[in-house]
């Protein structure tokens, strides 16, 4: 396999980061779990830091950042800008694993590159990224090498994945956490899955299996199996950030459905936990016992929120009672601003405008409890 040092040398990386980095990065400092487990701070200051921002998962048009980061870059800066003023802290970037990894053993140069540029880009604004990978979300981008592969293999590459992104990484105050993977999922049954992918949500596949048969194995096992050796792939190359992973909120060992990473069962390798949680009219209760359910002595992210299924004033009491529990909120951002929101006769424009609003009013309480 290609070094990475090797790769970045052959397209002249090297020389590039001397190029592009700033001299400094004044105001960012790498952040931590505090001693208690219980939240983050500053690593220097030793200031509480409490993660506050959006999903950048894609843009108005629902593009993928990799579909427009080298010819749009005026458009990444732009709205990396807009989310700072409108009070966010951490943004949160998806990375399909297609647009990284060449092949089974070769990752992409010209891409890591560009994740470069961004980082120096967050470090210029001032905001930290939670860097989530092995993205498939859009289906007919996944390529048929890395689709027809078995499980061990996919998770070899899944390793060079990380190891080649937290190369790119390492040494940046920019970098929040790394996070493993958007959703993944155990399967349940005896009889073997046939696709890596969930079905889709609003043209994506957000949901991705580990596996596709259990052969007798444990759930939870095989999803701790799983995050060690990512996390392991990471720690040999960077072992100063944070790892975490983004859960879905019906993760509990309950009945019904459940997707095999058990809080208590599968953290072992992770510094805190994110939990995807869109709570649902006149249910507060119900959300609050599912978020109490993820607080296992690590601090706990509520990484995706939004009033899908509820007033905006409704998640606003969810965010202020969640407080209990977590220590950081992220909801979404798609590169429109609350003014071209209001001007806009979307529905989905109308809901965002609502949930910018609301960001930005409980931003300054939330940031500095």
């Amino acid at each position: 396999m290609i070094t990475r040092f090797a790769l970045f040398v052959a397209c002249g990386f090297a020389t590039s980061l001397a190029q592009i980095a700033p001299a400094c990065a004044d105001g960012l400092e790498r952040i931590r779990v505090s001693s208690d487990k219980r939240s983050f701070v500053l690593d220097e200051s030793g200031r509480k830091f409490v993660p506050w921002g959006f999903n950048y998962d894609h843009d108005e048009r629902g593009r993928l950042i990799e579909d427009y980061w080298v010819h749009e870059w005026d458009k990444i800066v732009q709205d990396f800008g807009e989310m700072r003023d409108l009070g966010a802290n951490v943004v949160r970037i998806h990375l399909q694993l297609a647009k990284f990894m060449k092949s089974a053993e070769e990752a992409d140069a010209a891409a890591l590159q560009q994740l470069q540029k961004l980082l120096v880009l967050a470090e210029q604004t001032g905001l930290y990224l939670d860097l989530t990978g092995l993205g498939c979300y859009h289906k007919k981008d996944v390529p048929e090498w890395y689709e027809k592969l078995r499980e061990e293999d996919r998770w070899k590459v899944q390793e060079r994945f990380w190891e080649a992104v937290a190369e790119v990484c390492k040494t940046s105050p920019a970098l929040f956490c790394y996070d493993l993977m958007n959703e993944p999922v155990v399967p349940g049954g005896n009889e073997p899955a046939r696709d890596w992918l969930g079905p889709p949500f609003a043209g994506k596949h957000f949901v991705q299996l580990i596996a596709l048969a259990r052969n007798d194995r444990p759930r939870p096992e095989i999803a701790r199996t799983w995050i060690a050796q990512l996390a392991s792939a990471i720690r040999k190359v960077d072992p100063r950030h944070l790892i975490t992973v983004g859960l879905v909120d019906w993760s509990l060992d309950r009945p019904g459905l459940t997707s095999g990473f058990v809080p208590d069962k599968i953290a072992g390798d992770l510094d805190f936990l994110c939990v995807h949680i869109y709570p649902k009219k006149g249910k507060l209760d119900e959300a609050m016992e599912t978020l109490e359910g993820f607080s296992i002595g690590k601090p706990v992210v509520i990484e995706e929120t939004f009033h899908l299924g509820t007033t905006a004033e409704e998640l606003g009491e969810f965010i202020d009672r969640s407080a209990k529990f977590a220590s950081g909120w992220v909801g979404f951002y798609w590169g429109k601003t609350i003014e071209e929101c209001k001007n806009s006769n979307e529905i989905g424009d109308a809901l965002t405008a609502q949930w910018l609003e609301l960001f930005v009013r409980k931003g300054p309480a939330m940031r500095d409890p």
